[in-house]
């Protein structure tokens, strides 16, 4: 891959004061960025709907609808048509493509609403005591299927939850007694509620607001959508309205060590009883989506329990047999949606593909796939016929909203501005991937990026990224937390390694860090490093520091003890100090036991085999520790005792804790704050 150059040569350079004068990108661009989200084509293809959010001088953001009428080439720019003053999420268009639902909190609690696509006044059309989470209308515009965050012993009562909500604020004590574990999960402590599934009728267009529901999942001691990331994907509509599919795990106490999520058929009037349809696979089985006749029906599933990175694969059931077939077992990708042809004969889904993330159009009679559109990563996307519209990042922008048509290579037509577009002035550093041997002689792959004032024959200090997850990929994406082009932004080279246990090369190379912390990975940032340097004379591997969150903070303290000579700094944001200790107080246990081949109990061996805990003895590079004290996946207790041994041992160190943030830094000037106190880091470490 070359490197995506938009500097211009230096004699026009000199012509253009503007460009020439360019500075860096800042976190203070970052958050103040618009950002564009979740396109919708009408029915005939002929406009697209789409989110903007945008922040104010004080960073407080707000949502609106926005549309394109993509018959007018481009001599109409996109316009507002959701009300000022209105901050608004989750569109979709009603069966005859006239109207836009939408959600919003406008009147205090957030409710379902409806307006002319062609502009007017939204209609409020539920006022339920609890908050409407998310929805899909019916596919005869009748009623509403939607989830709720509910006491599930209330049964359809929705406003036994919201006065049992209220009667809780008037408790004398405060204390809590559990007799299971989950008593949190990512950022909250348990209550009793679960996400559970509603329908309600909408009302006619001259009748109030609907106050009532009936629950159809509550009878399921699970949630749905999953906690805490699930959404609308978990759960559709059958063609003919009568019933619902939707994800969902029933594990009771098993709950925090299985993975395996189950499709059951909910009757949408909640007379019959649920019906499990994938009760064969003890792995996860999720994403459901039906045909057009209602006989088939698509979903993606894994094959290993307990592992929450095993490969989804594309799924058919026949649901009068009941027999379930993978379309593409020869693929060698996990599938993160599935979005079914008019026609249909393909399946759309994008998936992580060698430090990308493209649109691919699967073949459901062979399985053969075909990559759509390539080239940085594909956030979202919707299809009308043979006309296609997707947001789309890189390593230089966040999402754009373009246009194009299902056709292989088609040229794309840009809707909105990318990030360069909106920053007059503002510089970005090339970027380039490049691959080496690493670990077991495999190849590796990695990105580099210029610094944005990048100079032919100059060095510059350089900020090693370590990404988590571990089954993540620092690739050609746009990120508001880990952005390397807020450190080219400040004159660093940045490089980061796609070490094994990423994703987009294969199950195998993604398979490859279980139970192997500490050695493969290892190999493949020291053989990364090496060949960085080597393919790149611009990088001065005697000024650089490694940074790094969650897995990647782990490996900053397994570097900390293992490979600490060429680094001038390091910095852990939220990670793992002693694995046998985080084996035993995470929330989601069964990443844990995975990771590292079982309890704690039963494989102690495999939980000290790469135990930042037992090197620190060797630690000596001065660390900057970052901490959020709502983070139950890595709790702050890893933070402290990383940021203790330090200063324990004499080691230069800080400490940045965020009494108001989980695993993440979210909060706009919290963010600012975590950049701005990252970087007086690295340039009192390394300069620039």
């Amino acid at each position: 891959m070359k490197l995506r150059h938009a500097l211009l040569p230096l004699c026009l350079l000199a012509a253009l004061p503007s460009l020439a004068n360019a500075r860096g990108f800042d976190v203070r661009d970052m958050v103040k960025l618009d950002r564009v989200s979740a396109p919708l084509l009408t029915a005939n293809g002929a406009q697209v709907v789409f989110t903007k959010r945008v922040v104010d001088a004080d960073l407080k953001a707000s949502s609106s609808l926005w549309i394109r009428d993509l018959r007018t080439r481009d001599l109409a720019p996109p316009r507002q048509f959701s009300p000022e003053g209105w901050s608004v999420n989750s569109a979709a268009l009603s069966a005859d493509g006239q109207s836009v639902y939408f959600l919003s909190a406008k009147n205090g609690s957030q409710q379902l609403y409806v307006m002319p696509l062609n502009g007017g006044a939204p209609r409020q059309l539920t006022d339920f005591p609890v908050g409407v989470d998310s929805y899909r209308v019916s596919p005869q515009d009748d009623r509403v299927l939607f989830s709720a965050d509910v006491y599930q012993d209330c049964g359809s009562d929705l406003a036994c939850t919201s006065k049992r909500l209220e009667a809780g604020k008037t408790r004398k004590t405060s204390g809590e007694l559990f007799d299971g574990i989950f008593v949190r999960h990512w950022d909250t402590w348990a209550d009793g509620r679960r996400n559970t599934l509603f329908v309600a009728p909408l009302p006619a267009a001259d009748a109030a607001a609907v106050k009532g529901a009936s629950a159809i999942s509550a009878t399921l001691a699970g949630d749905a959508p999953s906690k805490p990331f699930g959404g609308n994907d978990d759960y559709v509509w059958s063609p003919d309205g009568k019933s619902v599919v939707a994800s969902i795990r029933v594990a009771g106490k098993q709950e925090p060590w299985s993975t395996n999520f189950d499709l059951y058929r909910l009757d949408a009037a909640g007379k019959k009883a649920p019906v499990n349809l994938t009760a064969s696979n003890p792995a996860w089985d999720t994403g459901p989506v039906f045909s057009a006749d209602g006989k088939t029906l698509f979903y993606r599933a894994m094959k290993r329990p307990g592992f929450e990175a095993d490969r989804l694969g594309l799924m058919a059931l026949d649901l009068a047999s009941g027999k379930a077939r993978e379309i593409a077992p020869q693929w060698d990708r996990s599938a993160d949606g599935i979005t079914l042809s008019a026609d249909g004969q393909t399946l759309y889904t994008t998936a992580q593909d060698m430090g990308e993330h493209p649109l691919f159009a699967v073949n459901i009679a062979n399985g053969e796939p075909t990559r759509l559109v390539g080239e940085g990563s594909i956030s979202a996307f919707d299809i009308a016929g043979d006309t296609l519209t997707f947001t789309r990042n890189s390593l230089k922008s966040g999402d754009q909203v373009f246009t194009s048509s299902t056709t292989a290579g088609a040229p794309l037509r840009a809707i909105t501005p990318s990030a360069g577009e909106m920053l007059e002035g503002v510089d970005f550093g090339d970027f380039e991937q490049f691959s080496f041997k690493g670990w077991n002689d495999e190849t590796v792959h990695g990105y580099v990026l210029k610094p944005h004032n990048y100079q032919e024959g100059k060095q510059y200090p350089v900020a090693f990224l370590i990404h988590g997850g571990p089954q993540g990929s620092f690739g050609n994406g746009w990120s508001y937390r880990w952005n390397p082009q807020t450190y080219a932004g400040q004159g660093y080279a940045v490089v980061m390694i796609d070490f094994h246990g990423s994703t987009g090369y294969g199950q195998a190379f993604t398979d490859a860090i279980s139970q192997h912390w500490g050695d493969r990975p290892l190999e493949d940032l020291q053989k990364g490093w090496a060949a960085a340097q080597q393919q790149y004379p611009f990088l001065d591997g005697d000024k650089a520091c490694a940074l790094g969150a969650s897995y990647g903070g782990y490996m900053v303290n397994w570097i900390a003890g293992n490979w600490n000579e060429p680094w001038k700094c390091l910095v852990n944001h939220n990670g793992v100090f002693d694995t046998r200790s985080m084996g035993a107080v995470t929330e989601e246990l069964w990443f844990t036991e995975w990771e590292f081949g079982g309890t704690v109990a039963a494989n102690p061996d495999g939980y000290e085999a790469f135990n930042p805990a037992r090197h620190i003895h060797k630690w000596k590079v001065p660390t900057l520790v970052v901490a959020g004290q709502n983070d139950f996946r890595v709790p702050l207790d890893q933070s402290l005792s990383t940021f203790h041994t330090l200063q324990r041992q004499g080691i230069e160190s800080q400490l940045l804790y965020f009494p108001d943030e989980n695993h993440w830094v979210l909060k706009p000037h919290n963010s600012v704050q975590w950049h701005d106190t990252v970087n007086g880091w690295l340039k009192k470490h390394i300069g620039q």
